[in-house]
């Protein structure tokens, strides 16, 4: 009993010891466009979780300008059998284009259904639409990764922009954390939403082992 008891230990170490792979499935605000290659989002989640001591690799699955048709026509060839989990953050170009969100909404449930498929830990991240499209897009938009999450039973990261937000406190602050473009992150915009979202791709990881 003891030898089997010591056996059970070693091997639920060795699990837990276990290296995770995390796809991070996104656009330009996935892939760092604009910035040094070691300051975009991937990089610095990857330098965050690793100052954590969390044995756990991310992918870098972003293709600028990519909508949510394009994540999912990606989706299978990023599901590689090394991935155990995956970020999906996308919405951001299709909110930019004001495509429909009911068509947002099918590409995204689809990527959802192919990593359910595949047995994929996912992390879904939302994004809040602004008020240029009027009320009723809005409701949608921002609707559809709450509904996605619900079904799929997934783990939602509410806004992509949350930890930049937090860090420039007022609305005439969010600039300083800003490319010149006004839409993507410098770096430490990046830092700030790595800082915020890091402890939910924690979790990811925790969940995916």
């Amino acid at each position: 009993m003891r030898n089997l008891t010591l056996a059970i230990g070693v091997f639920s170490s060795a699990a837990y010891a276990e290296k995770v792979t995390i796809a991070a499935l996104g656009d330009s605000l996935t892939a760092g466009y604009g910035l040094p290659v070691d300051q975009g989002f991937v990089p610095q989640l990857q330098g965050w979780l690793d100052a954590e001591g969390a044995d756990v690799t991310v992918l870098n699955a972003g293709v600028s300008g990519d909508t949510t048709a394009g994540g999912l026509s990606r989706v299978d060839w990023t599901l590689t059998p090394d991935v155990d989990a995956m970020i999906v953050a996308l919405g951001g170009n299709d909110l930019l284009r004001g495509l429909d969100p009911s068509v947002s909404r099918a590409n995204l449930d689809a990527i959802l259904a192919k990593a359910q498929a595949a047995d994929i830990q996912v992390l879904l991240v939302g994004l809040t639409a602004g008020a240029n499209y009027g009320p009723d897009f809005k409701t949608a938009f921002d609707g559809m990764y709450v509904d996605l999450a619900a079904k799929y039973a997934v783990p939602l990261y509410p806004n992509f922009f949350a930890g930049l937000l937090a860090a420039a406190g007022t609305q005439d602050k969010v600039l300083g954390f800003m490319q010149a473009d006004g839409i993507h992150p410098n770096e430490e915009g990046v830092k700030a939403n790595v800082a915020a979202i890091g402890s939910a791709v924690l979790e990811l990881a925790q969940t995916a082992r």
